[in-house]
């Protein structure tokens, strides 16, 4: 086997949100096929303990607690030497120096760096003769100027400046990498227009669902004491994508059901609710659960499951997870980018609260069963690892 140093932002366990499931699968497959160097971060103490479990898939492995609150006070750097504040965030002197260390003690001449951030480790000349493949997964620099768009000064003002200064930076990476991987044709297509960037450099690398873990199964036990209706959003509840998604359907959305269904049910099932989520429980028919052991039992049980994203980049695991489980979903177009589901057959989208809510009612109080078979058919033919994989390893072995 040959060498393969990785580097990932985040720790790439548990696979429990959605740039883990990618970067999980990525090592799991390529822990087949190299000897694994791996570099991450661990920006949550709960993930400490996982640190052994990624070892296993590792020859080599470099963990480091990241602060959040210091990496922060630390990215503002980033203003007075004019780089987007995302890369003093993640800069580390002892992981630049753990990466030489590796590189002088195994023959390692192929590198995957997975978010935009990491390639700042590999940019000098000293690894120009390594293949260079990065995982952008999504534009990053889009989702920055999504987020200007709807905050008032000054943050509109640093997200602008961080969409502008990423985006520099995205496309230098990509010119000096020998191949850039992303989540979808739809971002491939949105990195290509903005940055002119040539085609056959840039690839689309679609995500998985497990379809065996995520089915429909009764043997399931119901987390839910009632018997009312009862719609689910799932995700990192400390993510703002999820936390502004959960905001407008319980106070835009879900109102206006109830209007129709009093006694419609709400719950928001995900990791680390910040207080803004938490305090929609005040709202009636809002349950936040929270972490909880398992999804899956939520989402079977669920009258429907929707994905109010009104920001959303890449594809959205959550939508594949609850196709998966033959659940009727019903999005926002941004939450169905990158999914060519057939609207209407597959899965439902809605735009706006009034047509969000009727489209809402209507799922509630009709039989739906089709549209849950359909989505979980689609995920089995569209969204499998097993096909999606073997494509990374053929950019990491490219020849010039």
């Amino acid at each position: 086997m040959d060498d393969l140093l990785f580097l990932v932002h985040r720790i790439p366990y548990p696979p429990n949100k959605g740039d883990k499931i990618r970067s999980f699968h990525l090592l799991k497959y390529l822990s087949q096929h190299y000897r694994i160097h791996l570099a991450t971060f661990i920006d949550h103490a709960q993930d400490q303990q996982y640190c052994d479990i990624v070892r296993q898939y590792c020859t080599s492995a470099w963990f480091e607690r990241l602060s959040p609150r210091r990496a922060k006070l630390k990215s503002l750097t980033g203003l007075f030497t004019g780089e987007a504040l995302t890369l003093p965030y993640y800069r580390q002197q002892q992981l630049s120096q753990w990466i030489h260390q590796q590189c002088a003690q195994y023959s390692i001449k192929r590198v995957l760096v997975y978010s935009s951030a990491m390639a700042q480790y590999v940019l000098a000349k000293e690894f120009s003769a390594m293949r260079r493949v990065i995982d952008f997964v999504d534009v990053d620099s889009e989702k920055w100027r999504q987020y200007s768009v709807v905050k008032s000064f000054p943050m509109n003002w640093i997200y602008q400046r961080e969409a502008r200064r990423l985006g520099e930076f995205e496309r230098t990476v990509a010119q000096l990498f020998d191949a850039s991987v992303f989540v979808s044709e739809a971002e491939v297509q949105l990195f290509q227009k903005q940055f002119q960037q040539k085609a056959s450099s840039i690839y689309a690398i679609t995500n998985g669902v497990d379809a065996d873990y995520f089915k429909p199964d009764a043997h399931y036990l119901s987390p839910f004491c009632s018997t009312n209706p009862k719609l689910v959003f799932t995700g990192a509840m400390d993510y703002w994508a999820n936390i502004e998604g959960a905001e407008w359907f319980a106070q835009h959305v879900l109102p206006l059901v109830q209007q129709r269904i009093p006694t419609c049910e709400f719950y928001i099932v995900g990791m680390n609710p910040t207080p803004t989520v938490k305090h929609l429980e005040q709202l009636p028919g809002v349950t936040v659960t929270g972490a909880v052991l398992d999804v899956r039992p939520y989402l079977y049980y669920a009258d429907a499951v929707v994905v109010p994203l009104r920001i959303a980049r890449g594809i959205q695991n959550k939508v594949l997870e609850a196709m998966a489980m033959a659940r009727p979903v019903l999005a926002t177009p941004q939450a169905l980018e990158g999914i060519p589901a057939v609207i209407g057959e597959d899965v439902y989208v809605a735009a706006e609260a009034l047509e969000f809510a009727e489209q809402t009612i209507q799922i509630l109080n009709s039989d739906h069963a089709a549209v849950g078979m359909a989505a979980r058919r689609f995920v089995e033919t569209h969204f499998s690892w097993a096909a999606s994989l073997p494509t990374m390893m053929q950019l990491l072995e490219a020849t010039p």
